[in-house]
């Protein structure tokens, strides 16, 4: 995947040197544009894959005192967890060959349930438990996806993977516009605040 992102990057800075050119008109040098930028974070998406297990129990659902029954049992799955940047709060500032970068953290951006992992063998049910239902197993499925956003959330090392790929891929949009330009730039990163 990111070799494929680097080469929409690389067609990107192409098609604007190409669109820079003129019919014998001077033209300006190629500079990094916000734009294309905020477009090459808006690609740079990290999908995680995930192997969850679900527990749902209730206590005390069929029978009475000492013959009461519980229910409960798992539901086992796999989700897949989209974590990137929100690439209209990335920002730019050019102060002359100083590229400054506003990025804000990585965020989850999305949770889906892998549909093919799911099956009758997903579902194990105690052997002591009441019977289980539908709405049962749409509650355990809700609470399962709420824990697997939760998880990702709080994994440091994946939301750092995810805003790191950002920085590579403008750094390498950036080194093509130089290129083109005949020119170094540098670059600056900042942390988008809170409130931005």
């Amino acid at each position: 995947m990111t070799k494929l992102i680097k080469i929409i990057i690389s067609m990107i800075s192409t098609i604007f040197l190409f669109s820079c050119v003129g019919t014998g008109v001077a033209m300006d040098l190629p500079t990094p544009q916000l734009n294309q930028m905020q477009a090459i974070a808006e690609l740079a998406v990290l999908d995680s894959y995930y192997h969850n297990v679900a527990k749902f129990s209730q206590k005390d659902v069929e029978g009475f005192w000492l013959w009461s029954k519980d229910k409960e049992f798992w539901i086992e799955y796999s989700g897949i967890v989209t974590v990137g940047i929100d690439f209209s709060r990335v920002s730019m500032t050019l102060n002359g060959n100083e590229v400054i970068i506003t990025l804000p953290e990585a965020e989850v951006q999305s949770v889906s349930v892998d549909s093919s992992s799911l099956s009758e063998d997903s579902f194990i049910v105690d052997k002591d438990s009441a019977k289980i239902n539908a709405e049962d197993e749409r509650i355990a499925f809700e609470e399962a996806q709420k824990q697997l956003e939760a998880n990702a959330s709080n994994d440091t090392a994946l939301l750092v993977e995810a805003k790191d790929r950002v920085k590579s891929l403008l750094e390498n949009y950036i080194e093509n516009i130089a290129k083109a330009a005949d020119t170094e730039y540098t670059i600056k990163w900042q942390e988008a605040k809170a409130s931005e």
